[in-house]
């Protein structure tokens, strides 16, 4: 039986031609970037050619890219960056309760320092209201932080909207773009972004490598001292191989972007249409249409989503109940709860994310298997509960 892998938001596999560009540079193009002969420079020439293919991704200028190890850093180069290099300007950051954890925990580490944040309210499907930022605005604001899409229910925020207000009042705008470069048109002047974070893995390279885009002029201080690498703005050595990996990566993306992003559509709202029809209690969660082209999340009140990922593992499909970053913590999704779902719904949640190896016949299987699945894993859940209730009598 062919395995169905339905959590590409999480990871998604590594091209083939992407780990055929990196092979070289574990071995024969082995140098070290930074040194003068031409080992070095060999290896310099592939990741500037790499990071001019990122630039061109986002409608940016090369020397706009700083490569980082991964989306977390370049979440956290951006917030801690921004505040510490402009806190003689102000101390308020503005941002909203679903972002990535690598938004929320670098904001809950500088309210410690001395730093305020708005997390302002999103609705019932996940979307910022840009009036309520321009309304938080106070004179000692100096970072606006949304993320483009969310990970979880893969509602698209207003960006552009929010950018311009950014700008309007002389404000640094930072935007999470994990789950969107590579996967819908991103073009950061579009956008109104002065900070951009990517990372690879997410699009089919490799682990272990991001970027943060830092538009010209804007000020960041650096959080890993060391080398002159990336121009001083972040110390160590580059991650060559990594680096060629994600400039692969981003090659094919801007030739399969437009084609992928339709078919991936067309499976989505096959499967949201088809789910209704087959399981009862059942609702979509995000945005029905500012959504992420491969993002199915909904939640099923009858079973418990661990219980249902279980079960569906037992058929070789492999889905999730939320972002992979908090998949061992007991707590229901933040996400979730901030849209209004209860404990229990949050629960309940399955997250499914399409891929490029995602086929009409895979979304068919699954809509053929779940109702089975949910029945087991109401019965399993109805016995647990039950067992839990005569612990708590006793």
């Amino acid at each position: 039986m062919n395995r169905i892998y339905l959590d590409h938001a999480a990871t998604t596999p590594t091209h083939p031609e992407v780990v055929k560009a990196m092979l070289p540079y574990f071995s024969s193009a082995f140098g070290n970037p930074s040194t003068l002969y031409s080992y070095g420079q060999e290896a310099r020439k592939a990741v500037e050619e790499a990071r001019n293919k990122i630039a061109s991704l986002i409608n940016a200028q090369s020397e706009e890219i700083v490569f980082t190890s991964g989306g977390t850093e370049a979440d956290n180069f951006a917030i801690k960056g921004v505040a510490y290099a402009n806190e003689h300007k102000g101390n308020h950051i503005i941002t909203t309760p679903i972002e990535h954890h690598a938004v929320l925990e670098p904001c809950k580490f500088l309210e410690k320092r001395g730093f305020s944040v708005t997390y302002l309210p999103v609705d019932n499907q996940g979307l910022v209201d840009p009036q309520d930022i321009k309304n938080a605005i106070t004179d000692k604001t100096i970072l606006i932080s949304i993320m483009h899409a969310n990970n979880e229910v893969g509602t698209i925020e207003p960006i552009s909207a929010i950018g311009k207000i950014a700008k309007d009042r002389g404000i640094i705008f930072h935007t999470d773009a994990v789950q969107t470069v590579g996967h819908i048109p991103v073009d950061v002047d579009k956008l109104g972004a002065d900070l951009l974070s990517i990372s690879a893995h997410k699009f089919y390279g490799p682990k272990g490598i991001g970027a943060l885009y830092v538009r010209k002029g804007t000020k960041l201080a650096p959080f890993i001292h060391g080398g002159e690498q990336e121009k001083g703005q972040r110390a160590g050595t580059e991650n060559t191989p990594g680096i060629i990996g994600f400039g692969k990566a981003v090659e094919i993306a801007m030739q399969e972007m437009t084609k992928e992003r339709t078919r991936l559509s067309h499976l989505r709202d096959k499967f949201i249409k088809g789910l209704p029809e087959q399981i009862e209690q059942i609702q979509l969660n995000g945005h029905p249409t500012k959504r992420l082209p491969n993002n199915v999340n909904v939640t099923i009140d009858s079973a418990r989503a661990d219980l249902v990922l279980l079960n569906l593992e037992t058929e070789w499909i492999y889905a999730s109940s939320g972002s992979a970053c908090s998949s061992s913590n007991p707590e229901p999704s933040h996400v979730l709860l901030t849209l209004g779902l209860s404990p229990e719904q949050a629960r309940s949640s399955l997250r499914f994310t399409l891929g490029r190896e995602t086929t009409e016949s895979d979304i068919e299987r699954v809509l053929e298997v779940l109702p089975r699945i949910i029945g087991k894993a109401t019965v399993m859940s109805e016995l647990l509960e039950g067992l839990a209730r005569r612990s708590r009598c006793c």
